[in-house]
């Protein structure tokens, strides 16, 4: 562990005793390659293959067996998931912390509570009057351009949303999703966009979001500058802290809310989308509440061998805690998905990024993976040169789609091969003799034997395919709701508390106490060490 422990933590919480088991189950799987389960069982790729809609999960290349998946049953059954299962979806409290439930598979539910039904409603309606023209610009016509500030799940939502479901769509709107606080990534969305014909959303949980309202300012005198007379008549707030958006001067009608057990990197099922209901419409996005309920139905009543979130949930922990994987590599093979990565990472990291249990002690257990990855074929050759041959285990996961959004099949086609063929090559690999019979005949024989070793691949690495027929709002709803169930499991398996996310509060507070120093140059009262104080010092100048 790094670091030292901190002061108000617990004594070390003793490990489990399902992770010896699974410790014990990987020791013997260890001993049989991946090629060997397929050739003992000729029904492997099927009887590991699971499908959930129009998403198929083919988990054949791990090293799942039945004899560990019967023990993922039982420790489904052992560890309290499954109470924690039914907590979660009947909107208990989940998150001890801060004493919230967790109320994102609720957003998406066909028969919400009134409070939600009246929220979805609120957005339908924004909507409808920036589409409709009835909420116009300084200019008296519909808006053209619309930019979307927020931070973290409350930029990122929104823009995989857009990424993924508008292309090849025709869109009245000219779109800009702004989350840095950094000048580089505002300027170009001000220079793309006419002040007068610009709609600004500003998405902020808590309305003190400080990156999200320095940019909100920053658009208002730009507005301002444009002729715009009241350039906060042209903004929406997407908030839980509706009277912060009040007292910034938002009016009262261009306010939209979200629950407060609602967290960021689950806003996208909220108000926090609005940007993608105008633009992808409103029925496009009642058909993605639709197919994450889907999932959340299938997660909720699949038995733990059928139980696809749970069984990549234990996968994760196994290779984590008994093959000590340290990282999980993702791949999305269509570039309509290259906002998903960093959407999960901050899914999975935030979520389970922690050190301390539910109940404030020590963990002593490897917790979440570092996820990263890219988008394929790019992907293959920038980082997969260790994936194959690297001294590293990383499971690793494929992501793609059968029917393409274009008609460019034989470019498609050549993309799925080489998805498909990433996923055989780490699982068969390449021995030397067979990497010597490669080599052509004229080959020097002082170079030939140094060549096979290195062409030389030792396989048996796992990797997931996840399969979408298409990708559609649908089909996006119900991957992004696996994601959001997987990253619950393994959390609830390593005990800590899913939902919170204390980590990134310390920098925050930070910032805003060197944010005041470098306004007044008074560094007397600071708490801070030389290096910062010296950083801090060179930008004074």
């Amino acid at each position: 562990m790094f670091g030292k422990k901190a002061e108000s933590t617990k004594s070390s919480q003793q490990l489990p005793p399902f992770f010896q088991e699974l410790a014990d189950a990987a020791s013997k799987s260890k001993t049989t390659p991946l090629s060997e389960l397929f050739s003992s069982n000729p029904n492997r790729a099927t009887e590991f293959c699971f499908r959930q809609g129009s998403l198929q999960f083919d988990f054949s290349k791990t090293h799942l067996d039945q004899p560990t998946l019967s023990l993922f049953a039982k420790l489904a059954e052992e560890s309290g998931l499954l109470v924690e299962r039914q907590k979660l979806l009947s909107g208990q409290v989940v998150n001890p912390t801060e004493n919230r439930p967790a109320l994102h598979t609720a957003m998406r539910a066909s028969s919400p509570n009134e409070e939600i039904q009246a929220q979805h409603q609120a957005n339908s309606k924004m909507a409808e009057r920036v589409r409709s023209g009835e909420f116009k610009g300084a200019s008296g016509t519909q808006y053209k351009h619309i930019i979307h500030l927020g931070i973290g799940g409350s930029a990122l939502g929104p823009q995989l949303l857009l990424t993924a479901l508008g292309f090849g769509r025709e869109s009245e709107f000219n779109t800009h999703c702004v989350a840095n606080v950094d000048g580089h990534a505002l300027k170009p969305a001000m220079d793309a966009c006419d002040p007068m014909q610009t709609l600004v959303i500003v998405a902020s949980k808590t309305f003190t979001t400080t990156e999200t309202l320095s940019n909100a300012h920053s658009l208002m005198k730009w507005m301002s500058e444009g002729g715009v007379a009241d350039p906060k008549s042209q903004l929406v707030a997407v908030t839980a802290s509706p009277e912060k958006s009040e007292e910034f001067g938002i009016a009262a009608e261009n306010i939209l809310t979200f629950p407060e057990g609602l967290g960021g990197r689950y806003s996208i099922w909220s108000s926090v989308s609005l940007v993608a209901m105008i633009v992808l419409g409103a029925p496009a996005f009642e058909s993605f509440l639709r197919g994450a309920e889907q999932m959340d139905h299938h997660f909720a009543t699949s038995p733990v061998e059928q139980n696809i979130p749970i069984l990549a949930a234990m996968m994760d922990l196994w290779y984590g805690s008994s093959w000590h994987a340290e990282t999980r590599a993702q791949f999305a093979y269509d570039s309509r998905l290259g906002a998903l990565l960093p959407y999960l990472q901050q899914l999975e990291m935030e979520n389970n990024g922690k050190n301390i249990t539910r109940t404030g002690e020590q963990v002593n257990w490897q917790t979440s993976p570092v996820l990263w990855g890219g988008v394929g074929t790019d992907a293959q050759h920038a980082v997969f040169q260790l994936l194959h041959q690297g001294t590293h285990l990383v499971p690793t996961e494929f992501i793609a789609v059968i029917k393409a959004g274009h008609e460019l099949e034989e470019h498609h086609r050549c993309l799925l091969t080489n998805c498909f063929a990433q996923g055989a090559a780490l699982m068969k690999g390449r021995s030397t003799d067979e990497a010597r019979d490669l080599l052509p005949e004229s080959t020097e024989a002082d170079t030939a034997e140094l060549l096979a070793h290195s062409k030389t691949f030792s396989g048996n690495r796992p990797s997931t395919t996840i399969l979408l027929d298409q990708l559609d709002a649908q089909s996006l709803g119900s991957l992004i709701a696996f994601y959001e169930h997987r990253s619950f499991v393994s959390g609830t398996l390593w005990q800590i508390n899913v939902f919170d996310q204390m980590g990134v509060e310390l920098g925050k507070e930070l910032a805003k106490s060197y944010q005041e120093v470098l306004e007044t140059g008074d560094f007397g009262s600071l708490d801070i060490d030389e290096s910062t104080r010296n950083l801090l010092k060179q930008t004074l100048g």
